[in-house]
């Protein structure tokens, strides 16, 4: 790996890591279009990348998130066991599609996401917040 390619791959995961800890996006969303568009990665290659490198900065920012009591413990615990089954089914279902495909539905997907995340406003205009420590 050439020193550029370092540098391009440091700044994928500090921008990734600074948007999910500010923001509370997963990674994915930044990693996996960065390592395809700027770096050429395959789409499986980046999304596979990407599920092991958001374990430690998620785990450093829950712990931060749980330091401030922001950290809703019991509800991480079903979103974990959730997570864990929807990870394994998704990744066989990711793997058995052509590459092209499934940089499509990525993209579909990020769009659906932006679109739903501009029109939402919670319930009255209020902050709705729920943590539990």
């Amino acid at each position: 790996m050439t020193a550029p390619e370092i540098l391009a791959l440091l700044g994928i995961g500090l921008t990734a890591g600074a948007l999910a800890g500010l923001l509370g996006i997963g990674g994915g969303l930044v990693i996996v279009p960065a390592m395809v568009l700027i770096t050429g990665f395959d789409q499986h290659v980046a999304q596979g990348t990407s599920l092991l490198v958001i374990i430690p900065a998620a785990a450093l920012g829950s712990f931060t998130h749980h330091r401030h009591g922001r950290f809703a413990l019991r509800d991480a615990v079903a979103l974990a066991l959730g997570g864990v089954l929807g990870a394994l089914l998704g990744s066989l279902i990711a793997l058995s599609l052509d590459e092209e495909l499934l940089r499509r539905l990525f993209a579909v997907l990020l769009l659906i996401i932006a679109a739903r995340m501009l029109m939402t406003r919670s319930p009255n205009g209020e902050r709705t917040e729920r943590a539990v420590t």
